[in-house]
């Protein structure tokens, strides 16, 4: 037990909270496009008790992408990335605001635009890949 407590400690870096190649805005793109999915179901059905298990659903989907969104942000984009790409932190935000509208809308306009922010992240994230 002694032996245990004054063994040598081993120094480890990373730059991530687990190896490269888990972040992927791939998730946040499925949960975005489940929402703008069901905001096009809501609008061809008058049925109280689907639009609101509809919502409930689109709710849920639309704080998964914006979660996975604030990952990226915060976890996987470091100050390199954000000095090539000045953008960015806008870019993050705009996002995650598209994304809360969609969640509060029936429009599919408005899940449409939050995809249309995730594959301008998307886009930046494998270009930052690259190099």
């Amino acid at each position: 037990m002694l032996s245990r407590l004054f063994a040598p400690t081993v120094k480890v870096s990373a730059h991530c909270d687990l190896p490269c190649g888990v972040y992927d805005p791939a998730q946040a793109r499925i949960e975005a496009e489940s929402v703008k999915a069901i905001q096009d179901k809501m609008a061809g059905n008058d049925d109280p008790h689907f639009q609101a298990r509809a919502t409930t659903i689109k709710e849920e989907r639309a704080e998964l992408a914006k979660h996975h969104v604030s990952v990226l942000w915060s976890d996987y984009f470091k100050p390199p990335h954000f000095e090539k790409y000045p953008e960015l932190h806008q870019l993050v935000n705009d996002t995650l605001k598209a994304l809360s509208a969609a969640k509060g809308s029936k429009d599919p306009a408005t899940g449409q635009k939050a995809l249309d922010y995730i594959a301008q992240v998307d886009k930046i994230f494998w270009e930052t890949k690259q190099g």
